[in-house]
């Protein structure tokens, strides 16, 4: 049976506290650090050169380190991308450049895990906030604000490898457990 691929309707709502990159093969530079931002949507990783494959938004003419954009994008996502606990949707920023093309500003990786959140009904909306990392995944400079609402139902399939690994949940089952402390007892 082939099911249908679940509908995910992300919105770019706005970023703040971006910064212009310092380093000196940025051309931003020779434009006194003004950036005009624009985000990439995709629900794979992709190479920052190759933008014809993702969602982009407008790019934000006003606002420079606080943009705002309201664009929104439906994203269909097949049930593996569901079953799978590293799923993420990518969001990159970008400041397109006068001359030189666009340059990196920072990106996020959105978990599947906070876009169900406890498997919310289909239709529900949930606002999310995202620190920015740098290129190499260090601490980036701003926040992004996204809105997440997933149309239809996620679809439950079981993947054959990798359910053998994790015991079917049951509240009645006895657990036994190693007590752990933060600190070492102290002793008087």
């Amino acid at each position: 049976m082939n099911q249908q691929p679940s509908i995910l309707e992300i919105t770019a709502i706005s970023a703040q506290g971006l910064k212009a990159s310092s380093s000196p093969s940025s051309s931003t530079l020779f434009f006194s650090g003004r950036i005009r931002p624009f985000a990439t949507i995709a629900s794979e990783p992709f190479t920052y050169k190759d933008l014809s494959k993702v969602c982009k938004t407008k790019v934000a003419e006003k606002g420079g380190l606080n943009p705002t954009w309201g664009d929104k994008f439906k994203l269909h996502l097949d049930s593996t991308f569901f079953s799978q606990s590293y799923s993420c949707i990518y969001l990159h920023l970008y400041t397109k450049n006068f001359f030189f093309g666009y340059t990196q500003l920072g990106w996020c990786g959105i978990p599947i895990s906070d876009i169900l959140d406890g498997f919310m009904p289909a239709g529900s909306l949930r606002h999310l906030a995202y620190q920015l990392r740098a290129r190499d995944g260090s601490r980036g400079h701003g926040i992004v604000n996204v809105a997440v609402k997933l149309e239809s139902a996620v679809p439950i399939t079981s993947t054959s490898s990798s359910d053998a690994h994790w015991p079917e949940m049951n509240v009645s089952k006895t657990v036994m457990g190693t007590p752990v402390t933060a600190f070492p007892p102290v002793r008087l």
